[in-house]
Formats: structure tokens, sequence, C-alpha cells
């Protein structure tokens, strides 16, 4: 399983993003806009956020989606056993902790401007026949939309846990693509198409992207969604581990295909992952 690397800055960027994604779903972005110090700060804020008691106060308020999700509060489809972690949805105009507000929405704001843009090399390098068949434009999907989610995760350290039980279990994701600001630590993995899984690299400052089934929808798997997952630390690594991925979501009424909308088609999966 081949994940590229992509140079933000190189002349065949767009090229390179669009055949790792459809080959293998994921591609690894380098020399882009978000500095690996900007990275490092809000990490070590959001460690500290998590660290202490105050989260409890941001605690979700079905059936808004916004907030601090206590830990082990979601599966992956289709698993009975929850995740080995806790997090916090951040949308427009949610409510954040003072110390975080600055920080957590400009990051936002950059991850969504830096996906929208990829979504552009994307539709603008895959074969007209994929295109010509969409039911518009991703650029045209994304228009208005506020539902793209940065989703902020601690992975505690694992102690007593049920068998089977990991820090995320093997998922698709739901969205058109997602960034992900490379995690604290490593244990994220793909699989390739025989079943075997691989190690995605964490080098700091880089951002891991892969399609989500909205994507695949949307062109008939020509970008497939690939499943991953994060596995549990090595003995002697049982630190917290913490991520950040940016979820680019379509505005709400988005055909991904004639018979099926991306709202319909997100409502049906938060329900299978205990959101809902």
């Amino acid at each position: 399983m081949q994940v590229e690397t992509v140079d933000y800055r190189a002349a065949d960027a767009a090229e390179t993003l669009e055949r790792s994604l459809r080959d293998t779903g994921f591609a690894v972005l380098a020399n882009h806009p978000i500095t690996p110090e900007r990275i490092d700060a809000v990490y070590g804020a959001w460690g500290r956020f998590f660290a202490g008691d105050d989260k409890f106060g941001y605690a979700v308020k079905p059936p808004a989606h916004d907030g601090y999700f206590a830990f082990r509060s979601e599966n992956a489809k289709d698993s009975a056993t929850k995740d080995l972690k806790e997090f916090f949805h951040v949308y427009p105009g949610c409510q954040l902790p003072d110390e975080l507000d600055d920080l957590t929405r400009q990051v936002y704001a950059d991850l969504e401007t830096l996906g929208r843009e990829l979504l552009g090399w994307i539709e603008g390098r895959a074969p007209a026949s994929i295109t010509d068949n969409l039911s518009m434009p991703l650029g045209d999907m994304m228009e208005g939309s506020d539902q793209s989610l940065l989703r902020i995760l601690h992975y505690p350290p694992v102690e007593d846990a049920e068998p089977g039980a990991i820090r995320a279990a093997a998922h698709e994701d739901i969205n058109l693509i997602t960034l992900l600001l490379s995690g604290s630590r490593p244990g994220l993995q793909a699989r390739d198409a025989d079943g075997g899984w691989h190690d995605i690299a964490c080098d700091p400052g880089m951002i891991t992207i892969n399609n989500g089934d909205m994507l695949a929808m949307a062109t008939d798997n020509y970008f497939p969604s690939t499943t991953h997952r994060v596995t549990n630390p090595d003995t002697g690594q049982n630190v917290s581990r913490y991520s950040m991925p940016m979820f680019l979501h379509p505005r709400p009424d988005a055909p991904l295909r004639p018979d099926l909308t991306a709202d319909q088609y997100l409502q049906r999966r938060l329900k299978e992952i205990g959101l809902k």
C-alpha cells in the first residue's frame, strides 16, 4: 500500500494527491501552510483542557452535536465495543473555553480553507468520466456549508480495557475528505484491499488526508473510503495520544447521488456509531 507524500508547494502536487487518494484512499501532505509550531501549540492547549475537570461543563447537550464527549462515548459502525477515547466537537459558533477560542477557531478556518482547496485539486485532476457524473460539483456541495467538524481527540493511557477494546476500532469516515493534523503519537493504520494493515506516517507538521464515504459515494468509489483504525500503544509507550481531524462536510441538501442527500446519509451514520 503506497500512501504518497504530497509536497503542497510542488508543481505536481494536485496530480500526486489525486493518484494517492485514488489508489489507497490516503495521502500525506507536507510543506502546507499550517506550521508544526502551531500544531504543537494547539495540542498543548487542548491537552491541558482534557487533563482538567472544566471539560465536563462543556458536555454535549443533544440534539446539539458540539461540545465535550466523555470517554467511551462512540463505537465504530457494527462494533458493540466503545472506543477508548474522549473528544470535543467544534463547529462554527459553538461555545469554547476562553483560553482555546482564538487558537481553535483559527485552525478550524485554516483547515477548512485548505480542505476546500484540496477538493478543487481532486476534482480538477479526476477524469471526466467521474466528474461529469457528479450530482453536483464538489465545490458547490461545500458552498454555504457550516457542517464541517473539527474533532479534538484525546486517547488516554490504556488501562484495564475489556478484550477487543482499542483506541479507535476499524471504521470509515462519513464525510467528503478528512484533514488530520499529525497525531502526537503513532497508532494510525489503514487497511489495504487484501486486509493487511499499514502504519500511516505521523511526522511532525504533516497532515494526513483520507477519503470519506460521501466522496466514495459521489464518485462511484473512484475515490475509495479506506478502512482505518487507531491501535493501542506498545508496552513502554502507554501515554496519552492526541489527534485533530477536520471532517469536510457538504451542506445538508447537497445530493451525493440523485436519491440521497448529505444530511440523510449523515443522520443514518450517526445512529450507527452511537452518537444519535
